[in-house]
């Protein structure tokens, strides 16, 4: 009874430090204001980068959508970089050469860890944009998407742009959960940007000044690692410019993309997201992840030990509905600004799948290699 007393205290102690965590993720978020476009003359040159491989079967609409664009075409450069496609990815991206669309193939004999930071920065050597944009070659997003971005780098004059990424066209119920999940995700780093705390961001929809990418020494430094081209980017760039971060909170800067189809490669994805945090030199954002890790351990924990002694149980119900209720809290507006709060009735399932996802990939995101695009990587 003093153990079950004990390891009560102390997941109560947990849950509550957990949930003062979310509350501050709702505060984040609602801090920052929905960006409402204003009448600013376009003067910025914009180079918008894409490092792709072997994305044939996607990379044709990704290349309509970006030159479907309603900013000044005088003023935007698209640049795509092969990063040793197998397929016909680099000849699909050559037919649009008439209609202004660039191809560098990258020629790297030398074994590298990270091809995609190697594309990127060759790109940036090259472009003659100020403003570096970067997204993934299986994304679409709408025609005002780059116009959205730069008004609102030229009404704030921030550094780096962080703006929302979201799935679409799920399929499975599987899709479906990733979906939520991702927004979470999505959710999460906007918040911590809206705390003035930035972490997190992903690379599908980034955007940063190009002076500021050579002020910061560029990838030098996290350029061993395969993933990190946009998160460690932002780590470095905070540092320098705290207040210099934003986060585009507007529907038309919506970059959309697509969930995985299988749970090997979903895991694949997140080993890789996960690796990043290795390379962490903010220390509260690893103490905030391993804070994170150890109360979704103690959850599983509970319920593993509630099988042989029933009173761990209602430790378990009580944590799962606390963190449940707070997470809803948190994605109702996050859901709402996507129009996917259709997706709020998978929270009981997410919340359960999402324990043991969080406790494994914890373990496997720092320790092994994963595939990336073919490559087995770390």
């Amino acid at each position: 009874m003093e153990i079950l007393k004990l390891v009560s205290l102390l997941s109560a102690a947990l849950t509550i430090v957990y949930g003062l965590l979310v509350l501050t993720f709702i505060k984040g978020w609602y801090s920052l204001n929905l960006y409402k476009k204003s009448i600013i003359t376009p003067s910025t040159k914009v180079s918008v980068i894409v490092a792709a491989r072997d994305e044939e079967l996607n990379i044709g609409r990704t290349i309509e959508a970006l030159i479907a664009q309603d900013y000044p075409k005088d003023l935007t450069e698209i640049i795509f970089i092969d990063d040793h496609s197998t397929d016909s990815t680099a000849e699909i991206v050559a037919s649009y050469a008439n209609r202004g669309v660039k191809l560098i193939k990258l020629n790297e004999n030398q074994a590298l860890n990270s091809y995609k930071k190697k594309a990127i920065q060759t790109a940036i050597g090259s472009c003659s944009g100020d403003l570096i944009i970067t997204t993934d070659a299986d994304c679409v997003m709408g025609t005002k998407w780059l116009s959205s971005v730069v008004e609102f780098y030229q009404n704030k004059g921030y550094k780096m742009i962080s703006s929302p990424v979201s799935y679409f066209e799920e399929k499975t119920y599987f899709e479906r959960l990733q979906s939520l999940e991702f927004l979470y995700l999505i959710g999460l780093g906007a918040s911590t940007i809206g705390n003035k705390k930035p972490s997190t961001c992903n690379g599908a929809n980034l955007a940063y000044e190009k002076v500021t990418f050579y002020e910061v020494g560029g990838f030098q430094g996290i350029d061993d690692l395969a993933s990190g081209d946009d998160e460690l980017l932002l780590h470095k760039i905070a540092a320098k410019y705290p207040d210099k971060i934003g986060f585009l909170k507007n529907r038309s800067a919506i970059v959309y993309t697509h969930a995985k189809e299988n749970l090997k490669s979903f895991i694949q994805q997140r080993k890789r997201w996960a690796s990043k945090s290795t390379r962490y030199k903010n220390k509260a954002i690893i103490v905030l992840g391993v804070f994170v890790w150890v109360f979704n351990l103690s959850i599983l924990a509970n319920f593993i030990t509630g099988l042989f002694i029933p009173g761990f149980l209602t430790i378990t119900i009580y944590q799962l509905i606390v963190k449940m209720i707070l997470e809803t809290l948190f994605l109702w507006d996050v859901t709402g600004f996507a129009d996917k709060r259709r997706l709020l009735v998978l929270i009981p399932v997410l919340n359960v799948l999402h324990i043991l996802y969080i406790v494994y990939i914890g373990i496997a995101g720092n320790s092994g290699k994963y595939n990336w695009k073919g490559r087995m990587v770390k």
